[in-house]
């Protein structure tokens, strides 16, 4: 999954993610981060990285969608967008000019839990990286002229990922059936008819309200020296005043109630196959040292998805051919609960129905028989060998620590998770299957196909950033 996705899947942080992250701080080449807190209750997490003479510095606001109300779905990356409109002291379309000048490149992107934005140059342009976006964090100018076409941007851009695209559009309608009450259950990018109807007014009470320092946490990843990062902190986001604001530990709880039988739904789209999605409510990690749920449900996503061996790939598609493609999907890190998906498309000839039989079957399986410790030692280093190069990556590093930080959890956490999940048993993750995957908790998705009309592929407006 793409980092800058303005508006993704459920899956923020997967099993693998997890795993990488673990690898990442493990690595001798790679320095412990070092946190400073400003005055003005700003966080900074510096991540020393000198093999090369490049930084990622990232600013991630603990504001998403979630936090957004009915009648204003989408607003958060609304005002992503309007956020590279410009200041008094950096004029519309200056920001991303000057980032480019430097030889940088730089985004942005939505999720359900978080806003963030980056930029990633050479260590000597920090300083300016820093300036530009410390001066938008409260210097934004919104106007109705630059509102009024980017809303229209925005608006065409969720025509192009989600109205014309058959599985976007069913994972979104899944996810409001899924979801009763909670704000899981609206789309990042939002409703079009809140679309229509949002001003320039509800993006400026948004940002007037999240967009603060004693929100936000400042991610710097690379050739740097972390107290120098520090200094320019101070100097270029010291000086903004914090605001009264709640911490996500202190918002308002927004528990999803229990779900008290299967909910079904077909959806109608033009496409050339069928499309199936389960999905099942379960837990996330809330206690790094308490929980063991999460962790079993992390491994249980690799037993059945990720790599050539998992079972989905070996029974649905090779052994019984009934699925063209099987997987599993799970993130055990988000503010809100989460839901572990199955997913396939059907052989020709095979009927949905038969697939969702073949998907509970597997299911079945390892309820009743469990995983052999032999497939879970597999599973565990397979997770781990795929993912080690990843320390290479500054910009890898820097996504881990603000997702953790974002999240309600904490950077520290991260040898806990490994250590967590390396201590997953054959016995637990049959015990998760059998505590979660039952029919009171499932909804059902399926994609009927509809004949394609043929059409000249549509433009992407031109301020698209994504």
């Amino acid at each position: 999954m793409k980092p800058d996705d303005c508006f993704t899947l459920f899956r923020l942080f997967s099993f693998s993610a997890l795993f990488t992250a673990a690898v990442l701080t493990s690595s001798p080449a790679i320095a412990n981060p070092h946190e400073y807190l400003l005055d003005n209750g700003l966080r900074l997490i510096v991540k020393q990285d000198h093999r090369s003479p490049v930084v990622v510095t990232q600013i991630w606001y603990k504001a998403g969608s979630i936090d957004e109300v009915n009648g204003v779905t989408g607003v958060a990356h609304v005002l992503e967008h309007m956020m590279f409109k410009g200041t008094k002291k950096v004029p519309g379309g200056e920001f991303s000019k000057r980032i480019a000048a430097a030889g940088g490149r730089e985004n942005a992107f939505t999720s359900y839990d978080y806003t963030a934005y980056y930029q990633q140059l050479h260590k000597d342009h920090l300083p300016m990286a820093m300036e530009l976006e410390a001066d938008r964090m409260r210097n934004l100018i919104l106007t109705e002229e630059e509102f009024a076409k980017e809303i229209k941007v925005v608006m065409e851009e969720r025509r192009l990922r989600t109205d014309d695209q058959a599985r976007s559009l069913l994972y979104e309608k899944m996810m409001a059936v899924a979801y009763q009450s909670h704000p899981y259950k609206n789309p990042i990018i939002g409703w079009m008819s809140d679309l229509e109807n949002m001003t320039v007014a509800d993006a400026r009470e948004w940002y007037d309200r999240w967009y603060a320092p004693n929100n936000a946490i400042l991610v710097i990843v690379g050739d740097v020296d972390a107290n120098e990062v520090f200094r320019l902190a101070q100097k270029n986001y010291g000086t903004i005043a914090k605001h009264p604001l709640l911490p996500i530990s202190a918002r308002k709880p927004q528990t999803e109630p229990p779900q008290t039988g299967t909910k079904r739904i077909i959806v109608k789209a033009p496409a050339e196959l069928p499309y199936l999605m389960m999905g099942y409510h379960t837990p996330t990690i809330k206690d790094v040292m308490a929980d063991w749920e999460p962790y079993a449900l992390e491994i249980l996503e690799g037993v059945l998805d990720g790599h050539a061996s998992a079972r989905l790939n070996k029974s649905l598609v090779r052994e019984s051919q009934i699925a063209n493609s099987a997987n599993a999907g799970y993130s055990a890190m988000a503010r809100g609960s989460s839901m572990f998906f199955l997913s396939a498309v059907p052989r020709a000839g095979k009927t949905v129905a038969e697939l969702e039989q073949a998907l509970r079957k597997e299911i079945e399986k390892i309820v009743k028989d469990g995983v052999t410790e032999e497939e879970l030692a597999r599973v565990k280093a397979q997770v781990v060998a795929g993912h080690v190069y990843q320390r290479d990556s500054i910009f890898s590093q820097a996504m881990q620590l603000g997702r953790l930080e974002s999240t309600g959890l904490s950077y520290r956490d991260i040898d806990v998770i490994l250590e967590k999940l390396k201590m997953v048993t054959a016995a637990q993750i049959r015990d998760v299957a059998k505590r979660y995957f039952n029919d009171d908790s499932l909804t059902v998705a399926i994609l009927d196909p509809q004949p394609l009309e043929q059409k000249a592929p549509a433009k992407a407006p031109s301020g698209l950033r994504h």
